[in-house]
């Protein structure tokens, strides 16, 4: 059995057992892990707090048979505890946290991603991120994946994708009109659109229209729920709190 410690953001329990928990953590250097945290739900001493979503600890872990893991004890390093003050910020870190455990594999390390997500919950915590934020957390989170959409060429010819472009989810990205015959599932989309997300992608942080910025929530949560499957459960909780 092997025994490290690493450090991890706590992704999302579950309860096991009248004791245990099993707790998904992204970990900075072994990427999304599963750990079994027996008595968690009773001890104070080894835990104390320390499981509660988008919390960054330091983990005490020890690799058993196969991919399970045994986690012996976290140590809170940062609880974020000015986002569990305010709804839409919860909202906001939670759809963060599914979005990075639906997109990685177990064990595959993706320690810029990691970073990415730590980076976010702190400008969460300190009140600094905009409302385009969330965009650039996806569109990067997406780009560290390896999923990014491509937006500054069409994604079937590789020119610009003009003045009348559309989305097609199955290619991965805008497509220009000469080629919208061959992308039957295409969404039609503003040159607008396009040109925001682009800006984007490139390290632009100007905030969007509140129009612009709803339709490209609309368009990466097609794209994310076509690749993984699903829509994230957590959208539906941030269109309760009025998060576009």
């Amino acid at each position: 059995m092997e025994r490290f410690e690493e450090q991890a953001v706590v992704l999302s329990t579950l309860d096991y057992s009248d004791a245990d928990r099993l707790v998904t953590l992204l970990t900075e250097n072994h990427g999304k892990l599963t750990a079994f945290a027996a008595g968690a739900r009773k001890s104070r001493r080894r835990f104390a707090g320390a499981l509660q979503p988008f919390t960054l600890v330091r983990a005490r872990l020890v690799e058993r048979h196969g991919d399970t893991f045994r986690l012996d004890g976290a140590d809170i390093h940062q609880a974020f505890a000015r986002i569990r003050e305010d709804l839409p910020l919860i909202a906001r870190a939670l759809y963060c946290l599914e979005l990075c455990r639906e997109l990685v594999r177990d064990r595959e390390p993706h320690p810029a991603l990691f970073a990415l997500l730590v980076d976010h919950l702190h400008l969460l915590n300190e009140r600094a991120a905009g409302p385009s934020s969330v965009i650039a957390f996806e569109l990067d989170a997406l780009a560290h994946a390896g999923l990014m959409p491509r937006f500054d060429q069409c994604a079937l010819c590789g020119r610009p994708p003009g003045d009348e472009p559309r989305f097609d989810p199955h290619h991965g990205g805008a497509v220009c009109a000469a080629c919208s015959h061959r992308a039957r599932g295409a969404i039609p989309v503003s040159a607008q659109l396009v040109r925001s997300m682009c800006a984007i992608q490139a390290g632009e942080r100007s905030p969007l229209s509140p129009v612009v910025r709803q339709k490209a929530r609309e368009l990466l949560n097609t794209f994310i729920a076509h690749h993984i499957g699903r829509q994230l459960r957590s959208v539906a909780f941030m269109t309760q709190v009025g998060l576009d």
